[in-house]
């Protein structure tokens, strides 16, 4: 199962794709979809779509998980978000992929056990899941991959719970 994992943002879309097989998670790639400020909304959109169906082309993932909006202290700051988020789940969901969506508190479960988690401890704890020699960077990366290994966890809890294990 090959899971790509999206942190959604307008200026900042960080990625990471995870392999699971066998209990063992392997890094297929991570990184940025980066958008210039001075290019207009539809622009920026449009570029966020086209980089995401050349990562989705490249990697072939059955699922994509993404992380639910919540609350911002600036409006327009979730307008623009959620304007990218709508546009990430479009094309994942265009492209044939299972979609996934975690809140915040669900990933930090996941990934730290703890649903207050600060930053840090979830990125720390990216690495050391991931046995990575250094946390991914940007921020968005590693909360990317963050939100993949929530879903693989996700996955695999539901997996059992069909088969009644």
């Amino acid at each position: 199962m090959i899971i790509l994992g999206i942190d959604p943002g307008t200026a900042t879309t960080g990625f990471g794709v995870l392999k699971s097989q066998k209990n063992k998670l392997e890094v297929l790639g991570f990184g940025c979809i980066e958008t210039d400020k001075n290019l207009d909304m539809p622009e920026r959109l449009g570029l966020i779509a086209k980089e995401l169906k050349n990562i989705i082309k490249k990697y072939k993932p059955q699922i994509m998980a993404v992380e639910e909006l919540f609350f911002f202290k600036n409006s327009k700051t979730v307008i623009t978000v959620s304007q990218a988020r709508g546009v990430i789940l479009f094309v994942g969901k265009n492209q044939g992929l299972e979609i996934c969506e975690y809140t915040p508190l669900q990933v930090k479960q996941a990934v730290v056990g703890y649903g207050r988690a600060e930053k840090r401890q979830v990125q720390q704890m990216v690495k050391s899941i991931l046995g990575l020699k250094e946390v991914p960077k940007p921020d968005d990366t590693a909360d990317a991959l963050a939100i993949a290994v929530c879903c693989e966890s996700s996955v695999k809890f539901e997996s059992k719970i069909k088969n009644n294990e």
